[in-house]
């Protein structure tokens, strides 16, 4: 009977877990504007800046499109150069050895949704890991699980607004939510890696959604 009552509460447990998990994640995607509203955002053109190491500093530009189009301009020394992005067949990135653009095969594109829109359609797994602190702030831990690929996010407990996402190489923060149109968006995003020589810094002084671009925007 003993063994029973423990398989039913370990039963138990995990299913209030997942649905915990689920429920975070909607009230994320409520609370930072609601499901259509995400679901009828169609590009997003980010402004501001972008720190590198401990002082270069330089004005960036970053569009995005449906369904996985994105470039990103920096303003060197007054000029304005593309140095990564994907134009719907091809990927890009600039090779710093030669201070060219080149094409990459094995460039990795990303949704232009977060995973969290429609994530069990998209075959993830959702599980609550409890409660832990990012900073001073208290956040729920949830880990969105695809095949071999886990990435970890932290939604603080009062605002349920994403404040960290852990991925295999790459650790992002995000902090100054602003209202853009319905959706709340954050405004200084962090990067660090295990690497070290892609970490970043970007302050946003502007962003706009569902701005239509002109046809040749992503060309390289």
């Amino acid at each position: 009977m003993k063994k029973l009552l423990l398989v039913l509460v370990l039963i138990f447990s995990q299913l209030s877990f997942a649905q915990t998990a689920k429920e975070i994640i909607d009230k994320n995607i409520e609370l930072s504007g609601g499901l259509t509203s995400w679901k009828l955002l169609n590009s997003v053109l980010l402004q501001g800046k972008v720190i590198l190491g401990i002082k270069d500093e330089y004005p960036i530009k970053i569009y995005q499109q449906r369904p996985n189009f994105t470039k990103t301009v920096l303003t060197i020394s007054g000029k304005e150069t593309a140095i990564e992005g994907y134009d719907g067949s091809k990927g890009y990135a600039m090779n710093y050895a030669t201070n060219k653009l080149q094409v990459y095969p094995d460039y990795i594109t990303e949704s232009f949704d977060n995973d969290f829109i429609d994530w069990e359609n998209k075959g993830f797994e959702a599980k609550y890991l409890g409660k832990e602190k990012v900073g001073d702030i208290y956040c729920h831990k949830v880990e969105l699980t695809k095949n071999v690929n886990k990435n970890l996010y932290y939604f603080d407990t009062k605002t349920y607004m994403l404040l960290k996402e852990v991925k295999r190489e790459e650790t992002l923060t995000y902090s100054d939510y602003k209202k853009v149109g319905n959706l709340l968006m954050p405004f200084r995003i962090e990067s660090s890696s295990t690497k070290k020589d892609g970490d970043f810094v970007m302050l946003l002084n502007k962003v706009e959604i569902n701005k239509v671009f002109p046809a040749n925007i992503f060309k390289f």
